[in-house]
């Protein structure tokens, strides 16, 4: 834990500190730039050497391998059939490669990351020491966090949180004008502990923000999380993840074969939705309660907040096949009505117009040679 945690009204478990008293009131000011999120919940690792950016770029979902200085990105290590094993922010400050991955997921992705290295002239090194913080961009409380960020090269370790756009080479599933990820500035500054701590003295109390106002921010930009949305029969373009952690044109990497396959032929069996939930009962699923459509069992929530405009809302992921409409999520045995946005609809995927091939036994013959002339 960090020095965050001794402030007084600060309420914190094995995670990281949840809220400091009013949550949302912490949502409005972190939306506004006056609040910032201690994110204990994540870790850092640094990647260094001079073969860091091309290495990565070889085994990950991303184009990396020209990142410069100060710009930022994020990455997907899949596994052979093209399921997600890790995630990770990347941000790059021309000597190191920083990686910011969910607390449980760092140690897994550094001992993969290491086994891969084989002769390549790169390091990889879990860095506790380093204190994250989640802003959004364009206030005060994000002036202080940014002017605090570690600089060992000269250059400020602040990610840029790559949703507000689809990256280049990635693709947007969800058919919708304006996407809610794009209002949302998002940005986490790595600070040093003992810059964090002074920082922690200094930010008054309504300049503070737990991980419950961070994660109804994301909720509500439809933001996939390693820690939430991926389980083990994963695909990135069930969560929408192509949009900003998969370069579809890239070179070859672990899992492009079923990436391209599904994009360009198939059809991801599963699909991301929002869903706004009745808060009449006064119940707020939990995060594996069942979705149902009818009688069908089609899904379960995999992220809930309650979120000072919207109210109660979460993202589920659900049967590809799941209707169109309202749903029903059952916690603790009693349905809650969700009202059902489709982020990913049933027919993404199957982007590419391949032409058919005529078949060989509706090709002309050949004309006979002895009834020429």
């Amino acid at each position: 834990m960090t020095g965050f945690t001794d402030i007084p009204g600060a309420v914190a478990d094995e995670t990281g500190i949840s809220h400091f008293g009013d949550a949302f009131r912490e949502q409005r000011r972190l939306a506004a730039g006056a609040a910032v999120a201690p994110l204990d919940d994540r870790t850092v690792i640094e990647v260094a050497g001079p073969e860091r950016l091309s290495w990565l770029d070889s085994i990950t979902s991303q184009a990396v391998g020209r990142l410069s200085a100060g710009e930022s990105t994020e990455l997907l290590v899949l596994d052979p059939q093209g399921r997600v094993e890790h995630a990770a922010g990347v941000v790059d400050d021309g000597s190191s490669t920083w990686l910011i991955a969910d607390a449980g997921d760092a140690d897994a992705l550094a001992t993969w990351l290491t086994r891969m290295k084989f002769r390549t002239q790169a390091t990889v090194t879990v860095r506790p020491d380093l204190v994250l913080l989640g802003f959004v961009d364009g206030g005060v409380a994000a002036e202080l966090a940014l002017a605090a960020a570690s600089a060992p090269s000269g250059v400020p370790l602040v990610w840029v949180d790559p949703w507000h756009a689809v990256s280049a080479g990635g693709h947007q599933y969800a058919e919708i004008a304006e996407h809610p990820g794009a209002s949302l500035a998002w940005r986490v500054a790595i600070l040093e502990r003992e810059s964090s701590d002074a920082l922690a003295k200094t930010l008054a109390a309504d300049q503070l923000a737990g991980l419950l106002a961070a994660e109804a921010l994301r909720v509500a930009a439809w933001r996939p999380r390693w820690s939430a949305e991926v389980d083990e029969r994963s695909l990135p373009h069930e969560s929408d993840w192509i949009r900003t952690a998969v370069h579809l044109n890239k070179g070859c990497y672990r899992g492009q074969e079923t990436v391209a396959k599904v994009h360009n032929l198939g059809h991801p069996p599963r699909r991301l939705a929002a869903l706004h939930l009745d808060g009449s009962e006064a119940v707020l699923p939990a995060v594996g309660d069942p979705v149902f459509a009818g009688d069908d069992e089609v899904g379960q929530v995999t992220s809930v907040a309650r979120h000072h405009e919207d109210g109660p809302i979460a993202l589920a992921i659900l049967s590809r096949r799941t209707p169109v409409g309202d749903l029903v999520v059952r916690s603790d045995g009693v349905d809650v009505a969700a009202t059902q946005q489709v982020i990913v609809p049933a027919d993404a995927g199957a982007t590419a117009d391949i032409p058919r091939l005529t078949r060989l036994s509706r090709r002309p013959s050949a004309p006979d040679p002895r009834q020429a002339g």
